[in-house]
Parts: structure tokens; sequence; C-alpha cells
């Protein structure tokens, strides 16, 4: 251990001297109030800390004591349906100790270390074994398998495993590694923060993450293993679109972190969550979810960590061979924490104040989400980790460092617009500003297993929309009177895709969600009225009447008809689509 004193405190940045024995980045304990820290900068025997807790008090002339060891999380049952702070504290038991208002100093531990749980081993001894392999399970909820994992170095013979009920700091198993020394594993591991979880190779993703979502599934999707950012003003969605997603996409495992977001939006998530029910389990969404909540009030320096927090506990749901998504709200206030405690440092600024090695941390983030081969010889995982990130720039204006760094990265980009969130159209996400560079993949997936017309059909409905904009400048112009009837088809039939398709009501309790085949037969209808009501100018019939037909009601209504509805009233609803056209005309046909 090494020891130093306090000489300068500048808010969650303490300055300590005689700290030559001590490592770039480990854990220190702050004065004899025990606050914890973290060592982010040395020079000779001085080490700058960035203390994760309150520093009012704190003076020159006070002791830091390093632990020797870096910031870690602890992994193992009893992560899942926990709510923990930016440095996995659990906040119940925070709550328990303390009260509503967190004190200074007090430790909690992240696993609980008095609960047993019930180890069901997978091998058995005399088994060789590699880092990674899986040597047993345990229920952790009614969804959720926990399954234990040798430390990813640890190589050897297994020459005891147990079985029963244990907590996680009990001896589970005894390996007896390649230099004959006998290693004990309990069902707890502890994992480095900033350091990357390894894994066996890295594979392109390339199977969709249903998110339920029409805009992002059929539009702009996100691959299992992919990285997106939602960037938008104050007010355009954000949390609410990443709620949508932490509560519907096709993950095994969900991750949330709250980075630095209002305290009465966590609470929303903390009180919704446990009450939704799980559409693949029934069972509540909590028995797949982790929550970090690191609300804008909590200590500035902790906001830094949550992010790394989550990410590692995400990433070792990931080694098990689940599909896991991570939600970040919002890596912009992680970065102004970054700015703040760069400033305190007194780095070079960069651009509009941010660190230089912004654009570097962020990469560090996004580039641990990913498709791999997990750790392990005695079976063939793969996991996958998909991270979303939401970005808040000032004024709504992308064009700012966090926003601009993030696209360098990330493959999708839902871009949020105010001008549409003002119009109560939401997800307010802008399909001619928004991309998706997993597009190509996801077409080949979705014609294989959705429809084999998927990828043309959205391809039609994209290339209608970038029309409609074109034709608005001309009606801006001289008036929708000057357009032709089949131009004017088009602007009715893009408002159908917009206000039937692309709007969704995430409070409606069917339209909250849309499998693929729903999306797929919406859009469908859609266009089949477009191509039906093409023929139909062809022989005369004016647009007023094509938009007088009482189907296009059927059309808009469409999306609030139950999943088990969908190919019935589909179908029927294509027939009057071709029977109201039909009669149309023959009217015509009658009148001349």
């Amino acid at each position: 251990m090494s020891t130093g004193t306090i000489v300068k405190v500048s808010g969650p940045l303490v300055v300590a001297e005689g700290m030559r024995d001590a490592n770039m980045f480990d854990v220190v304990r702050v004065s004899d109030k025990n606050l914890i820290g973290e060592i982010i900068e040395m020079h000779g025997d001085r080490a700058s800390v960035q203390v994760y807790e309150e520093t009012s008090g704190l003076g020159p002339g006070e002791t830091v004591v390093s632990t020797g060891r870096p910031m870690s999380v602890e992994l193992g049952p009893g992560l899942i349906s926990t709510i923990y702070d930016g440095i996995q504290r659990p906040l119940e038991k925070l709550y328990a100790a303390c009260g509503a208002n967190i004190q200074k100093g007090v430790q909690v531990s992240s696993l609980d270390r008095e609960k047993k749980w019930l180890f069901k081993p997978t091998v058995k001894v005399g088994d060789k074994v590699t880092g990674g392999d899986i040597i047993g399970v345990v229920q952790e909820t009614a969804v959720v398998e926990c399954r234990i994992m040798l430390p990813p170095k640890l190589n050897g013979i297994i020459k005891v495993i147990k079985e029963g009920e244990f907590t996680v700091e009990e001896e589970v198993c005894i390996v007896t590694n390649e230099k004959g020394v006998d290693v004990t594993v309990p069902m707890m591991q502890k994992w480095p923060v900033r350091k990357e979880r390894p894994y066996k190779k890295k594979e392109s993703p390339d199977s969709l993450l249903v998110t339920g979502q029409r805009v992002m599934d059929t539009f702009f999707p996100v691959t299992k293993g992919g990285v997106a950012a939602i960037p938008g003003p104050f007010g355009s969605g954000k949390t609410v679109t990443q709620h949508q997603i932490a509560k519907w996409a096709n993950a095994d495992i969900v991750v949330y972190i709250g980075c630095g977001e209002r305290g009465n939006e966590m609470t929303d998530v903390l009180l919704e969550f446990p009450e939704l029910i799980d559409p693949r389990t029934g069972e509540s969404l909590m028995q797949r979810t982790v929550l970090i909540a690191n609300t804008s009030d909590m200590p500035v320096a902790a906001r830094e960590a949550s992010i790394y927090t989550g990410i590692t506990i995400a990433e070792y749901f990931r080694d098990m061979g689940y599909s896991v998504a991570l939600m970040a709200d919002s890596t912009s206030r992680w970065a102004e924490a970054l700015r703040e405690m760069s400033g305190r440092l007194e780095e070079m600024p960069g651009e509009e104040g941010y660190p230089a090695y912004l654009g570097s941390r962020l990469a560090q983030f996004y580039e641990r989400a990913g498709r791999v081969q997990c750790l392990g010889d005695n079976d063939t995982r793969e996991g996958t980790l998909t991270a979303i990130g939401a970005v808040s720039p000032p004024g709504g204006d992308t064009s700012e460092p966090v926003s601009q760094a993030t696209l360098r990265i990330v493959k999708v980009f839902w871009g949020l617009d105010a001008s549409l969130a003002y119009k109560r159209h939401f997800p307010a996400i802008n399909w001619l500003t928004s991309y998706s560079l997993y597009q190509e993949k996801i077409d080949t997936w979705a014609d294989k297993n959705v429809d084999e017309n998927f990828s043309e059909q959205r391809t039609t409905a994209m290339r209608l929309l970038q029309t409609e904009a074109e034709l608005q400048e001309i009606v801006q112009l001289v008036g929708v009177d000057s357009l032709s009837h089949a131009d004017r088809l088009i602007l009715e039939v893009t408002r159908s895709i917009r206000e039937d398709f692309l709007h969704q009501n995430s409070f409606h309790e069917v339209d909250t969600y849309t499998s693929l085949h729903k999306q797929y037969r919406m859009l469908n209808l859609i266009l089949k009225f477009y191509e039906e009501g093409g023929e139909a100018i062809k022989k005369g019939v004016s647009i007023v009447k094509l938009t007088k037909m009482h189907v296009i009601e059927k059309i808009g209504r469409a999306k609030y008809l139950p999943e088990d509805k969908v190919d019935s009233a589909f179908d029927e609803i294509e027939r009057n689509i071709v029977s109201e056209i039909k009669d149309l005309i023959k009217r015509e046909a009658d009148e001349l």
C-alpha cells in the first residue's frame, strides 16, 4: 500500500504527495472518512485522484491510501434486477444503511455476501478446462440462468467440483493449473472496469436486433452486436426511445445506464420496469435487467465511471453466450464529466473545452460492443453486446464535438428532430437525415427471415418519402393544385407512411410494439393502395375520389389491430382496397 498526504482539493479532484509507489487507476481511500477515489494522473510522487463522493470538508494534510487494485466490479449471481449507482454500490443497501441521502464513506458490497445460490455443476472431476469454460449454472431469476465461468487466464484439470447452496465467495470448484498448483474458484469474479473482457474472436454482426419500433426495424435497423446513437435536442424523446428499446428489444439481458440524467426520469424507469410484463417470458422486465442510476445531482466523477461499470457487467453476460442490449443515457453528460475533470487537471482543452482525448475515450467505450465467439473449449458459445448511446447536443446542434465524435464511431444514426416532436410525431426520428450502415446485411437477413420482398418494399417506401420532400418544396412555392394527380397520390401515400406507419404510440397497449411480420404487412397495405391507386389514375380516376375512399381509414387504424388478428384483418383490408378502386374505375368508365 502507498500512503500520501493531501496538498490540494479542487471539487472532486484531490492532489496527494508521497504516492510514488501507487499506480495509475489504483483505487484509493481518502481521509478518515474513507471516501472512494481513483488515481487518474501521476507526476513524480504526486497523484491526482478523482473522488467518487462529495469532498466538502476535506483539506490539506489528510491521508490518501492506495489499495493497490484498479477500479473493479464484482461479477456473479445477484446482478440481475439490482439497481446500482455509478460505482456499483446497490442503492437499496445504501438506503438501508443511511436513508434517502447517501452519506460519505459508506461501504457496501456489490453482491450479497450472505445469500446462498443453488449451484449445479456442468463439469466433473478430471475434466480438462480452460479460461471462460462454464463449470456450473445458477438459476438467478425466473428467466435468467447465470453461467459460472472459469476466470479467463485459468487453465487446468478439475480436482474438486461441488453441488449445493453456496454464497458468492464460497469455493465451488478447485482446479489444478498447468504448474500443478491448486486454485480455488468461487462463483464471484472481479474485473477492472477500464479493461475489455477477452474473447476468442470478433465476428461481423449480421442479424437484426428487433426493437418493435417500426421506424427503426424497417428503415434504420441496428444489428445484434451493433452500435447506434440517438442524438436530439431537449424534449425530442431520447429517453423514451431508449426506454422503448429496453422494454421490447429481443435481447436476453438489458443493462440500462442513467448517466447524469434527471432524477425524475430515473424514477420513472425504477417504477415502470418492475411493473412491465416481458412479452417473451410473461415475467417482470426487471427479471432480465440491470439498472445503473447515476443522476445529475450525484458526484460528477462517478458519472465518468458509470458507463465503464455498465459495459463491464454487459460483457460478463455476453461471455455467457447471451444477447445483451446496453443503453447509455446520455453520453453527453459523461463527456461533460470528462470536461470538468480535465479542466481541474489543468489539461490543454480541445474543441469547446472538451479534452483532446474525447474521441478516443468514446471509441474505447463503443468498440467494446460486438458479436463474439466466447472464451472456453467445452462448448461453442456466441454472445452479442449492442450499445445504444443517447447524445444531448446543446440546442440540438449535432455539429458539436460529442455528436461528431460519436458519429465517426457508430454505424446507426437515429436523428431526433425537434420540429417532429413539436408536431407530436413520435418517435421523432427524421427519416431524411437518419441512416444505418447495417442496411445491406439486414436486407439480406429480413428477406430470408421475414418475407422475400421485405427489402424491396422498404426501398420503395424510402424512395417515396424522398420524392415527397422534393414535391413539398414545389407545393410551398405554387400550391398543391399545380401537381399532377400521380404526384398528389405520392403525397397521400407518404402522408399515410408518416402518420400510419412511422408514427407510433408508446403508451398504447397494442401500438407500443409491432412484430416484423406486422410491420411488413402494414407497409404492404400502404404500397398496395399506391399501386392500385396509380392504375386508377391512369384510367382517369381523380385523386380527390381516391382520397375519399372508406378503406383509407381502415389502413390508418390497422396499426391498432392485435398481432393474432393481423393476417385475417389485413387480407380483408387488401380485398377492400382492390374492390373499392375497381368500383371507382367502373364508375369513371360509366360516366364517360
